[in-house]
């Protein structure tokens, strides 16, 4: 017999989901139930890099084809600042307004059958107490997943930074990020075009930032749909420039904090999540509609199977998604690192370098080589005019002791000494302070140099944590800083020097009288 499946939520992942199992199992009832209109559409753009579209495509052309014929295709991203922009090539992207989008999803699953019920809340698990299977697609802030959350485990993570959405009359090329400082402080803007009309406009700061220039007074209370014009209005003059005077344009905008939510368990009884209900990435990645897109597919063919097992099927969807899933989360994390602390690179760091930290904060010198060869030779021959070598082979001061290699080895652990490649102990000469980074991020910036010493050694902690301590010591204490770190290779050492990360390297050698 046929199972009965309603899929609470009408945004992208629930459609999808609604009509590829209904495209491959007719006889299943599938119904969707989505409390706002059809016409209806919170935000602005999404988009989806070329490199991930290939799957969605294979399950169905109706993302390929909306984005053909209604949205816009980039290839390079750029970052301007202080009069200069820097490109990055090789990262085709593109974009397609959210309305166009749910627009055609919706056709896409009416004429596979789906029953769609627009303008209905579901306010208890009850009220679907008559389908065999309840697929919670409704969002970051799911009310069905709120209805059972303390059998999930679930851990969420909320940023220290404010961001705000908008779109823009202005078009943008491609995707672009604009950086601005005035009296109150650093506010920098995501930027994508997503129709020949509009582009999207997301801006983030810090909070103190935000407290000081008067962002804080909007009423979060007030229902939604309303937008935050005071902030409108401040970031029409301050990114001016920017935009050609072009306005802004709200829908439902308003200041927030993003939340990271990872879940230890995506399904209870006869109740399965997808989507952002059950796990979110930093939207600098690009990656919330994609994955739950992705999510819909593979739950969509477990439950299809002849005499599907539910149980089963949900178990089988989670294990397949939730390593691909954790994979994006981890590559997102040093993403919403960055953007927590670009005031302190926007202040430190030359236009160019700081392009290069942005674009690699996930990906080392010789992944932008092999996607953007101009790029990385722009990097390399800065260095090299500066420092008249390759950065691994640079000379290095650490405080009296000269170093010709920048790739150190740590003799001994207490008291710290190091040696360079030429195997020589560098004591005398080298005062060094080692600082021992946390695994929590938010720790990390309470970490900082607490003696003179002109050198610091990081250890400890993660490689996002490493580096956090390191650009803070580096950067606003002013000190020369080593990472510690036993599994970098060449280019992952290469690269944390070239972006500021960090001024040298080094490994764990045992001396030869202990070993």
């Amino acid at each position: 017999m046929a199972i009965r499946v309603a899929c609470v939520g009408g945004g992208p992942g629930g459609l999808f989901f609604s009509t590829l199992l209904k495209r491959a199992r007719p006889d299943i009832e599938v119904v969707l139930i989505e409390r706002n209109r059809p016409t209806d559409a919170f935000g602005f753009g999404v988009v989806f890099s070329d490199r991930t579209l290939q799957r969605i495509d294979d399950a169905d052309p109706v993302l390929h084809d909306a984005l053909a014929r209604y949205g816009v295709h980039w290839d390079a991203i750029a970052v301007a600042l202080k009069g200069e922009t820097h490109t990055f090539a090789g990262n085709g992207m593109a974009a397609v307004h959210r309305r166009v989008l749910l627009r055609e999803l919706q056709g896409s699953a009416a004429d596979a059958g789906v029953d769609l019920r627009f303008g209905t809340e579901v306010r208890s698990l009850d009220e679907l107490s008559d389908f065999d299977v309840v697929v919670g697609a409704d969002g970051a802030n799911s009310r069905i997943r709120d209805m059972f959350e303390p059998e999930l485990g679930s851990t969420v993570e909320t940023a220290v930074a404010k961001f705000i959405w908008f779109g823009t009359t202005h078009l943008f090329d491609g995707l672009t990020f604009l950086h601005r400082k005035n009296e109150h402080g650093n506010f920098a803007a995501h930027a994508y075009p997503i129709s020949d009309e509009l582009s999207t406009f997301i801006v983030e700061t810090d909070e103190r930032t935000w407290r000081a220039a008067g962002l804080d007074a909007f009423d979060m209370s007030t229902p939604p749909g309303a937008s935050d014009d005071v902030t409108r209005r401040y970031l029409e003059r301050l990114f001016a420039d920017d935009i050609h005077g072009a306005e802004l344009v709200g829908n439902n905008s308003r200041w927030g904090n993003f939340r990271t939510r990872r879940t230890e368990k995506w399904h209870s009884g006869n109740v399965v999540l997808l989507g952002d209900a059950v796990h979110t990435a930093h939207f600098s990645v690009g990656s919330g509609t994609k994955m739950a897109m992705e999510d819909a597919i593979v739950l969509a063919r477990e439950l299809a199977a002849p005499e599907v097992d539910v149980r089963a099927a949900f178990e089988r969807f989670e294990e397949e998604r939730r390593p691909e899933v954790e994979r994006i989360q981890n590559a997102a994390g040093p993403s919403l690192s960055w953007w927590e602390n670009f005031g302190r690179y926007y202040d430190a760091l030359d236009p160019l370098e700081f392009a290069f930290h942005f674009f690699s904060r996930s990906i080392d010198i010789e992944r932008v080589r092999r996607r953007d060869p101009h790029l990385a030779e722009a990097v390399d021959d800065a260095w090299r005019r500066e420092h008249g070598a390759p950065p691994l082979e640079s000379p290095l001061d650490l405080g009296a002791v000269r170093v010709t290699d920048r790739r150190l080895r740590l003799v001994d652990d207490a008291p710290a000494r190091l040696s360079d490649a030429a195997d020589t102990t560098l004591e005398e000469g080298v005062q060094l302070e080692a600082l021992e980074a946390p695994v929590d991020e938010r720790a990390a910036a309470e970490v900082s140099p607490s003696t003179a010493a002109p050198v610091v050694l990081v250890h400890g902690g993660t490689a996002t944590t490493r580096t956090l301590v390191a650009e803070r010591a580096r950067l606003e204490a002013g000190r020369v800083v080593v990472i510690l770190d036993d599994d970098l290779d060449d280019a992952a050492a290469a690269t944390l020097i070239l972006s500021g990360r960090a001024d040298a390297v080094a490994k764990r050698e045992r001396s030869h009288a202990t070993a």
